[in-house]
């Protein structure tokens, strides 16, 4: 399973965001070319506060994407949603360390669809104990 987050980007934040990251999870549910290869659940990025009761709603769509799922359907999926909605918002799509925002404006355009699945596909790099890159190499 290949592990993505979606959020909106800074702008964009605000009262609707919670109601964006719903719809788009809606929008995965029922998306018949992704043939519920996707799961979804929501997360707040912000550390508790100290005597506060909790955060003020969801910031990030974390998502896992089946193994027999391409990124590309998924990627495309995203983008679809992101082009149908009337004020859509600028979407951020993470993998590990990896962050790639997607503007309304590019949303439709081909080069942007196939650059964000190529980095999405990318490999993380393989970190060994020391935290240090691990090249495959013997010591």
């Amino acid at each position: 399973m290949t592990d993505v987050c979606v959020e909106l980007a800074s702008a964009d934040r605000g009262a609707d965001a919670e109601n964006a990251l719903r719809s788009l999870r809606r929008w995965l549910h029922e998306d018949e070319t992704l043939a519920g290869a996707v799961r979804g659940r929501f997360a707040d990025p912000a550390d508790p506060v100290a005597e506060h009761m909790g955060a003020g709603g969801f910031d990030i769509l974390q998502l896992a994407l089946g193994s027999g799922l391409s990124t590309a359907s998924f990627v495309v999926s995203v983008l679809q949603w992101q082009l149908a909605r009337n004020r859509a918002p600028a979407l951020v799509l993470s993998r590990g360390e990896l962050r790639v925002e997607v503007s309304p404006e590019s949303a439709g355009d081909a080069e942007t669809l196939r650059r964000v699945v190529e980095l999405l596909d990318r490999q993380p790099p393989v970190i060994d104990q020391d935290g240090e890159p691990d090249g495959g190499g013997a010591a």
